[in-house]
């Protein structure tokens, strides 16, 4: 069964424009038909197409909201997007798919991105949380330089991967269940040491990721890989 995304209100549902479009176009629905909607906040719901519209498509709740099971983590991961914008986009498919809570990105020193379609990135979250059967959509935050970031945020653990020879802690070693985590990954070429030694200002530890030296986009991978099979 087709899943698309809504705004709920009693028993009634209108599809967002872009989906109303997807329902009406491509995939040629009916009214009468029977489809499954998600709320983006963590529920399911089954309903019956009322009116077929590629602006504005109307259905009836037939049953639900089913919620979707949650996580024992919430995760939000910070990351410098790569010079090649399909890395790092492939990067969010995949964290989606695993399971994270929120997504922001993060202008340092040695960015070679200065510039992020904010509007893209989320048809990207938003397609692969409906691929992977999933109810709750990621928030995603905009472009914002690192010490603007570094100031404004909050969580129970803030942790910062760098590759500097520091006391760092294992990420085997993290507790994530029952916490909001914060982990922020660096640009190609790394965060500066006066990037890491302002993160600790702000009470961010600092965090190895293992031995091998990993590319962006695989170092956020990894750390949602790991919150789940660590939580």
């Amino acid at each position: 069964m087709n899943i698309f995304i809504a705004e709920i209100k009693d028993n009634k549902a209108v599809l967002t424009e872009e989906e109303s479009w997807h329902c009406a176009r491509v995939l040629r629905k009916k009214a009468g038909e029977n489809i499954r909607l998600i709320d983006g906040k963590g529920s399911f719901y089954d309903a019956t197409i009322e009116v077929v519209n590629d602006k504005k498509t109307t259905a009836h709740i037939s049953a639900g909201p089913f919620q979707q099971k949650i996580r024992p983590y919430t995760l939000h991961l910070a990351i410098a997007p790569t010079k090649n914008i399909d890395r790092i986009e492939w990067m969010i498919e995949k964290a989606v798919e695993i399971g994270i809570d929120e997504i922001s990105f993060v202008q340092c020193k040695n960015s070679e991105r200065t510039v992020l379609k904010k509007d893209r990135i989320l048809k990207i979250v938003e397609s692969a949380v409906k691929q992977s059967l999933q109810a709750f959509i990621p928030k995603v935050n905009e472009l914002k330089p690192l010490k603007n970031f570094l100031s404004d945020v909050t969580a129970d653990q803030k942790l910062i991967a760098h590759c500097f020879e520091s006391q760092r802690q294992n990420i085997k070693e993290i507790s994530f269940e029952g916490k909001t985590t914060l982990v922020l990954i660096g640009p190609e070429g790394d965060f500066t040491e006066e990037e890491v030694n302002e993160s600790k200002k702000h009470n961010f530890r600092s965090l190895s990721l293992g031995e091998n030296r990993l590319r962006t986009e695989t170092a956020g991978l990894y750390v949602c890989q790991a919150a789940s099979l660590l939580s």
